[in-house]
């Protein structure tokens, strides 16, 4: 294990070398050298050019993803347990999920305005899907043996679902919730894209006009880390439930 993450750290320093050597020949408009770009990302950081933009959209993520992933559990909870509502419900799911979400951007700036709920809310949407599939399933695939157990104990709906189904089923959440979290970072940029004078995203856009591409580049790096950070804390939650069931499984 230790190896392989040494051979990936030496592949990225091989890209950037290599990145470094062919920037040079080109005009930093098109392609910034990645010196110029950790020089762009350090002063902006360092002169708290960023910090506004980070913040907004950090924000914008971790409340899209918070409130579209409640709604996705909640809702994800529901149909698993009730093939009435399954069915009745996963058209307009499936029909709402099927509408590119770039498309919709306009209209909810339109309703919500150019502030923060109209980003929330995109994200949210986004976020939603992943949630709502996963817990779907893995409430629906418990192993049998199990469910018959907690029958012949006459346990009731609620206590089957509280001890046994959402218990049994977390890893498989966690995991909707990872690809959550890196749809959330897609869904909080696609709102600053559409209508928005703050965050990364917007600053993107305002790079573009101003033809700052090292600028560019730095928000994308900001971008990325915030994804990895968030994606990284989902990881270590499951891997920490992952043990935690399994100690109290052994018992």
């Amino acid at each position: 294990m230790k190896n392989i993450r040494l051979y990936s750290f030496l592949l990225f320093i091989l890209l950037l070398a290599l990145w470094e050597v062919r920037a040079g020949n080109m005009s930093e408009l098109v392609l910034p050298a990645p010196s110029v770009i950790l020089h762009t990302l350090i002063e902006g950081l360092m002169n708290g050019y960023f910090t506004a933009h980070i913040i907004r959209t950090t924000l914008e993520i971790v409340l899209g993803l918070t409130l579209g992933s409640l709604f996705g559990f909640i809702i994800g909870i529901l149909m698993g347990e009730s093939e009435f509502l399954r069915k009745l419900l996963s058209p307009y799911i499936i029909a709402s999920q099927a509408v590119p979400k770039l498309a919709l951007a306009p209209l909810f700036i339109l309703w919500f305005g150019f502030g923060m709920t109209s980003k929330v809310i995109i994200t949210a949407l986004i976020c939603f899907f992943p949630l709502l599939e996963n817990t779907m399933s893995s409430i629906q695939y418990v192993d049998k043996q199990k469910l018959e157990l907690f029958r012949m104990l006459k346990a009731s709906r609620w206590q089957t679902l509280i001890h046994l189904k959402i218990p049994a089923g977390l890893s498989g959440i966690l995991s909707g919730l990872r690809v959550a979290v890196v749809l959330a970072v897609v869904g909080a940029v696609i709102g600053e894209f559409i209508g928005g004078s703050e965050g990364l995203g917007a600053l993107i856009i305002a790079s573009q006009g101003m033809m700052d591409t090292p600028l560019m580049f730095a928000s994308l790096i900001l971008l990325t880390i915030i994804g990895m950070v968030l994606y990284q804390l989902v990881n270590i939650a499951e891997k920490r439930w992952l043990k935690l069931y399994m100690k109290e499984t052994k018992k």
